[in-house]
């Protein structure tokens, strides 16, 4: 952890369907803000999802960060499979987690049959802001365990 007392998290962002994966941003900085004050929180835009994986490991690598969350929707445009991008994001993601020791969260979300009409814009725009505040949530508890994990190591070498 860089800084036990002031978190640096990532938060991955990409840019298809910005309007909605940006609710993610939004929900997750109130949420986290909330949950631990002082916490800082740096963004990054990727044109796509299939991009986060590769910055991610570049953020958990840099050492600066306590832990990244990635947020994307991933839809089926009816010329390629989302499910393979979606698997291959969400795998990338616990990749990175596994081999840098930084805890990665994914807000990827690949629903069914989604089409631009007002009415599911709305619901994944509002969706995607309880996701955010979710994926706040989980950073906060998988980084207090963190600490609580480091204080008992410290505790049984004294």
């Amino acid at each position: 952890m860089t800084d036990t007392t002031t978190p640096r998290i990532a938060f991955i962002k990409a840019r298809w369907h910005a309007d909605i994966v940006d609710r993610a941003h939004e929900g997750f900085l109130a949420e986290i803000a909330r949950l631990m004050p002082g916490a800082r929180t740096d963004a990054f835009d990727v044109p796509g999802a299939f991009e986060m994986p590769l910055l991610a490991r570049k953020l958990a690598q840099s050492g600066r960060h306590d832990a990244v969350v990635a947020a994307a929707l991933v839809v089926d445009g009816g010329i390629y499979r989302h499910d393979f991008v979606a698997a291959a994001v969400v795998n990338g993601l616990m990749t990175v987690g596994l081999d840098t020791g930084v805890p990665c969260f994914s807000v990827a979300l690949t629903p069914h049959n989604f089409q631009e009409t007002p009415l599911l814009i709305d619901f994944f725009r509002d969706h995607f802001l309880t996701k955010g505040a979710e994926a706040a949530r989980a950073v906060h508890q998988i980084l207090d365990l963190d600490r609580t994990l480091a204080a008992a190591d410290r505790a049984a070498v004294a």
